[in-house]
């Protein structure tokens, strides 16, 4: 059984056109599973202009400014089919769409989530950031006493016949500004931050990247990651 993540870094994409992208490959790993094939487990890395998604279950009262409003400031507004509440999309940002088929890594929905936020705390583990979960709230959190909670890493994930979609967004060198027109992932009494928040200092998006794909293969107890091109997803049916 192969447990290889092919993984594609499409470089700035606006979200309309990723969103089209990430369906095509999950409807045709649907289809070689329902025709008894394994299907290729693709993780796509994107950076988005600014955009915000609203999840399945999520409430529009999150949202504290007029769509109007973030046309004035190029942003963009998107419902959405994945799990949680409202997030931003934006530069400085690295957001991650795994498309795999959890069968194939022997793991349920769950596991794959905690897989997801272990490959994250791992990795600001090497920059010196101090994460964890918690409970009753997706994502990766840094809690300190006396301080607000503050998401770096929100998650929301979506699955069929074990297939998944949608995925992470790791807060690098973002402009959190764009969380105040928000109540990120639904919560009032919880911000967010980024790494370059944490640390004062701009990060390496690149090599964060390098670094959290290694940790999600650990965690996915996948057994090779393949770096292909966007040319060679064109052509998906």
């Amino acid at each position: 059984m192969a447990r290889e993540l092919n993984v594609v870094d499409v470089g700035t994409m606006g979200f309309a056109e990723c969103w089209e992208l990430q369906h095509r490959l999950f409807e045709r790993a649907l289809a070689q599973k329902v025709a008894g094939e394994e299907p290729e487990h693709t993780v796509l890395l994107v950076e988005h202009n600014p955009v915000y998604t609203l999840g399945k279950s999520g409430k529009d009262s999150n949202l504290l400014v007029a769509e109007e409003f973030l046309k004035s400031i190029g942003a963009e507004f998107f419902h959405i089919d994945r799990g949680g509440d409202i997030t931003f999309h934006g530069h400085g940002q690295i957001v991650g769409y795994p498309i795999l088929d959890l069968s194939q890594f022997e793991i349920g929905l769950k596991a794959y989530i905690d897989a997801i936020e272990g490959a994250v705390i791992a990795t600001m583990a090497e920059w010196g950031i101090t994460c964890q979960r918690v409970e009753g709230a997706s994502g990766v959190w840094i809690v300190e006493s006396g301080r607000q909670m503050r998401k770096i890493c929100a998650v929301g994930v979506k699955a069929s016949r074990w297939v998944t979609m949608h995925g992470f967004a790791l807060n690098v060198n973002t402009e959190l500004k764009y969380f105040d027109y928000i109540n990120p992932c639904g919560f009032t009494d919880r911000t967010a931050t980024s790494m370059e928040r944490e640390l004062g200092r701009k990060i390496d998006t690149e090599e964060v990247k390098a670094r959290l794909l290694v940790y999600l293969a650990r965690e996915l107890n996948a057994n090779k990651i393949n770096t292909k091109r966007l040319c060679q997803l064109i052509s998906v049916g």
